[in-house]
């Protein structure tokens, strides 16, 4: 099975981190304001979220994985629950890469595999660097293509 490149560790860091800035903005702006808010307290609270997503970030890369096999992409995800998720390729609609601020800064994009269903439609595989990104959303358009064909 395959994982993610390290660098996603940090798209996922950088996701806590902006709660916890957040946090510790609207704290610090109260507090400046006059507000009877405990800064320390609130503080704390930013530096722990952000604590937490780092410690996330770290156990969540140990675990993701994924692998195009035959007739279908697995993908094994998840800290707390862990997901196993086989999608047939007969199942796909259509594939996309996707590359946000973050991921560009970090020289990084995402496939995203849009598939028939009601319940999560589609699946994201993050952290990959561009050129694999795009030749997995080739890879994985032939084999709905052809699995397509072979169904009918």
């Amino acid at each position: 099975m395959e994982s993610l490149n390290p660098r996603v560790r940090l798209t996922w860091v950088v996701g806590a981190a902006v709660p916890g800035a957040l946090v510790a903005g609207v704290g610090v702006a109260a507090d400046r304001l006059g507000a009877p808010v405990p800064l320390t307290g609130v503080l704390g609270f930013a530096a722990v979220v952000v604590t937490l997503g780092l410690v996330a970030a770290v156990f969540r890369y140990r675990v993701w994985r994924f692998e195009v096999r035959d007739d279908s992409l697995y993908l094994v995800r998840g800290v707390v629950t862990r997901v196993d998720t086989s999608v047939p390729y007969v199942r796909v609609q259509h594939v996309d890469t996707r590359r946000g601020p973050v991921e560009r800064a970090l020289g990084l994009a995402s496939v995203v595999v849009y598939t028939a269903g009601s319940r999560g439609a589609d699946i994201t595989i993050p952290g990959l660097t561009p050129s694999r990104a795009g030749r997995l959303r080739e890879q994985l358009r032939e084999l709905a293509t052809e699995s397509e064909l072979d169904a009918v």
